[in-house]
């Protein structure tokens, strides 16, 4: 059965065309591809945060996979961090794709950008009853604003402590890793 992926991306890159390579890898395929494309496009700069939640809400329904797609800036991206922080929540298997290695528009290739997983964290309650959620800004870890913790049955190992995402998800290279024939394979 073919899975429902909500491709998760800072804008610019879809300009740059790497974000493009990325969500319509299928159609160049011979085969089936094995995902249905289930991403929003960032509609306007002039939309609400609550019009922007319920755009990024509605685009992650019936989706089992959040695919991040990583690029410059995507790490610090409010909107990304929220599909992240929402695709978690809501129980979405995650995965990071590096995208900077794949030619730009301009033909050129950039520096891999910082991984959004290690900016974003979770943290359990002494009790190990809630999940709390956690953001790296200017410098220094914060609750995360934007949504709420839920209740868990946490490990007691776990109790009291926080963790990074990048503890949790892969991060892949689409070059360097051949994502063009293995992406089926990151998201089964």
């Amino acid at each position: 059965m073919a899975k429902r992926v909500f491709f998760s991306f800072h804008y610019q890159d879809v300009i740059d065309f790497r974000a493009n390579v990325v969500r319509n890898h299928k159609t160049t395929k011979h085969e089936v591809a094995g995902y249905f494309d289930s991403s929003i496009w960032e509609e306007s700069k002039k939309e609400s945060d609550l019009a922007l939640k319920r755009l990024i809400n509605a685009g992650l329904q019936n989706t089992s996979i959040t695919a991040v797609l990583i690029g410059s800036d995507t790490y610090s991206r409010t909107w990304v961090r929220y599909e992240i922080m929402k695709s978690l929540q809501k129980g979405n298997k995650l995965l990071g794709i590096h995208i900077n290695s794949i030619k730009g528009k301009d033909e050129l290739t950039k520096r891999l950008g910082p991984n959004p997983f290690e900016f974003l964290a979770v943290e359990f309650s002494t009790d190990g009853k809630k999940i709390y959620l956690k953001e790296y800004v200017n410098g220094k870890w914060q609750k995360y604003e934007h949504l709420d913790g839920w209740s868990v049955n946490a490990n007691s190992s776990d109790w009291g402590k926080a963790y990074k995402l990048s503890r949790y998800y892969s991060v892949y290279d689409w070059i360097k890793n051949d994502g063009y024939n293995n992406f089926a394979k990151w998201i089964e």
